[in-house]
């Protein structure tokens, strides 16, 4: 095809002379969407204009290719026109197969075709084995003070038969005879082939014509394994304890998992916690409301003493200072809130009564004073 019949490569890819990078790259994957030969088998109308927008792509993609397309045109690529290689050059080499992407070449295709058509190889190094999560429960006590507590744990382990390779003692993995180790293939017709994962081996590079019987070719048996977890003081609903290396098995000797501990906090009959504080209500006589006595208040470290204020009031809160849940992790503890509530007497005689009249007469108080609202308007 000579130069005066092509068409102009920014129009091929739809964009204008001045694209960025990621607008040449965002252009050629809808391209690539639409007319890949995958796509479109059988229509050699979309063979043709593949095979066009990849010749456009190769050469705007190369800075240095671009360079000399802007300042000469097709003619930039014509035999025996300056010294850098036309896109012919570089285009041909498609019909060399999958060599051309696994090789870096084209600005990144192998990228490009991967993240469209799914075509990633399967990573063949060393991969960290799975994260296991698991639930436990425990008593505010031991989210406040924190424990040792034995959790059965189900999980993976690297079978001891085989010792993880899932290959019978005594054999060993052959080289898949498809990739012949590659662990991909190279799919397409034509000038254009990808490489994709390799359908028998799965990437692997390699088969297990003879699995282990212990563990059918897996190389890790599920097992029943007790643990000690040690929870740390300050534990809510959904703190998360880390236990490494106690989770599935890595591959190609990779590390292990870990496991992960949930907590869920059971309700305490006493205390009601809200994030690292501790509240509870305590009864009072209307004389140690009054007179603002010393009473005894139950807390996390046991027994303390809480003055009263002298008339202290009903739903008053009066703070124990660090009397709370350590902070998850450390740097501080919570305090402890006690809701005072006094206790009006019922029954009282006529004696109590009267001495309530003489108490109300002598220091004659308006509650209600400070009330501002007045109802609701009549219909």
């Amino acid at each position: 095809m000579g130069t005066a019949t092509k068409k102009d490569y920014y129009e091929i890819l739809g964009v204008k002379k001045g694209a960025t990078e990621a607008e040449l790259k965002k252009a050629f994957r809808k391209l690539a969407r639409k007319y890949h030969p995958d796509v479109n088998p059988s229509d050699k109308t979309a063979e043709a204009k593949f095979k066009e927008m990849n010749e456009a792509y190769e050469v705007l993609s190369d800075p240095k290719k671009r360079q000399q397309y802007d300042q000469f045109g097709h003619a930039a690529f014509d035999a025996g026109f300056g010294q850098g290689p036309g896109p012919g050059q570089g285009f041909e080499g498609f019909s060399q197969g999958a060599d051309f992407f696994r090789s870096g070449g084209g600005a990144g295709f192998e990228d490009i075709f991967g993240n469209i058509f799914g075509n990633r190889v399967k990573p063949r190094g060393p991969t960290k084995g799975e994260d296991i999560t698991y639930a436990v429960e425990v008593d505010l006590e031991d989210a406040i003070f924190g424990r040792t507590m034995q959790v059965d744990l189900q999980r993976a382990v690297t079978c001891s038969t085989c010792g993880g390779s899932g290959s019978q003692p005594g054999t060993s993995r052959r080289t898949c005879p498809t990739c012949m180790g590659s662990g991909s293939i190279a799919q397409g017709k034509g000038f254009m082939q990808i490489a994709q994962t390799c359908p028998t081996c799965g990437g692997e590079g390699t088969i297990n014509p003879n699995p282990c019987r212990t563990c059918g070719g897996n190389g890790v048996v599920q097992k029943t394994e007790r643990i000690n977890v040690k929870i740390p003081p300050g534990v809510d609903n959904g703190s998360k304890v880390r236990v490494a290396g106690m989770g599935g098995p890595g591959e190609r000797s990779g590390p292990a998992g870990d496991v992960y501990i949930v907590t869920k906090v059971r309700p305490h009959g006493y205390f009601e916690r809200k994030g690292d504080n501790l509240y509870s209500e305590a009864k009072v006589t209307m004389k140690e409301a009054v007179f603002g006595d010393k009473i005894e208040i139950p807390t996390v470290d046991g027994m303390v003493w809480l003055t009263l204020p002298q008339g202290v009031q009903t739903g008053q809160q009066l703070k124990l200072k660090g009397k709370g849940v350590p902070h998850f992790g450390g740097g501080g503890v919570g305090d402890h809130y006690v809701t005072i509530k006094v206790v009006t007497p019922t029954a009282l005689p006529e004696r109590g009564k009267e001495l309530l009249l003489d108490i109300d007469k002598l220091h004659p108080t308006e509650p209600r004073k400070d009330i501002t609202f007045r109802g609701f308007r009549k219909r």
